[in-house]
């Protein structure tokens, strides 16, 4: 009865102490699984791509503003250099519309009302700004048709070669006024041989010969307006109140004034001639 009583006990331990230890082992599962070193893992993954965005999206903000403020500095350097070109131009009008238009009075070609010839230089106020403004409008127009044309002007580009095609547009309106001619078709003819000439000599690109013209066609509209108008007048007119010559006149100033805006446009850095 012992043996068996004891072998009884013995085994009862045995059952006991195999269900504590079958109890046991899910708690030391679930210790292992409920570790926490995944979730550390990811956080600090996710903290990571968190500072490379805020980074990032640092690093493109201040590219933005490196971008901006050098667009704003380029874009205020071209207007201050556009306006300088354009105040020269306007001093270059108004010079010229000074000496030529008092060329012109004193040789009797334009005569103004009496009312009006007490200004600067005996000549009527609104002819130096408004010679100015169109030296500017037309100055600046052709590098900028230059441009757009693809089709660069590199022929005689250095202020030497400007200041002769100065000279030669003085000579042209000099001649428009001291040349006598049996008529007005003859005088005519001779400053259109010679406006050509200019072009040929200090031009001689498409773009030019076309503002020409049409500087031309637009300011002899404009001056045949004003004389209609009563505004002045002209001496023999025998083209529509104006002189027959006067396109070429005009024709030669759009040229001169257009080779001392491309002279400006390219910084006065003188080329190579392409005879």
């Amino acid at each position: 009865m012992n043996r068996s009583k004891g072998f009884c006990l013995d085994h009862t331990l045995k059952a006991s102490g195999s269900q504590a230890t079958k109890c046991q082992m899910p708690r030391l599962e679930d210790h292992c699984w409920s570790c926490s070193c995944s979730p550390k893992a990811e956080t600090k993954h996710s903290s990571g791509a968190n500072w490379f965005a805020s980074k990032a999206e640092e690093m493109m903000s201040i590219i933005t503003t490196v971008l901006g403020s050098a667009y704003g500095s380029l874009h205020n350097v071209r207007t201050a250099n556009l306006i300088r070109r354009g105040l020269v131009l306007f001093t270059v009008g108004v010079f010229l519309a000074l000496v030529l238009n008092l060329l012109q009075i004193q040789r009797n070609v334009t005569l103004f009302p009496e009312e009006v010839m007490t200004t600067l230089f005996s000549s009527a106020w609104w002819i130096p700004p408004c010679c100015g403004t169109g030296a500017a409008v037309v100055g600046l127009l052709y590098p900028c048709l230059d441009s757009h044309l693809g089709e660069p002007h590199k022929f005689k580009r250095e202020w030497a070669s400007v200041m002769r095609c100065i000279a030669v547009f003085v000579g042209i309106n000099h001649a428009s006024v001291k040349l006598d001619f049996d008529n007005n078709v003859q005088l005519s003819l001779t400053l259109a041989a010679l406006s050509l000439g200019l072009w040929w000599t200090f031009d001689r690109s498409r773009s030019g010969f076309g503002l020409g013209v049409t500087t031309a066609f637009l300011a002899t509209m404009i001056t045949q307006l004003l004389v209609y108008n009563g505004v002045y007048q002209y001496t023999s007119p025998d083209f529509l109140y104006v002189r027959s010559w006067l396109p070429c006149i005009f024709f030669s100033g759009g040229v001169t004034v257009g080779n001392i805006g491309r002279q400006l446009a390219m910084g006065g850095v003188e080329k190579p001639h392409m005879d």
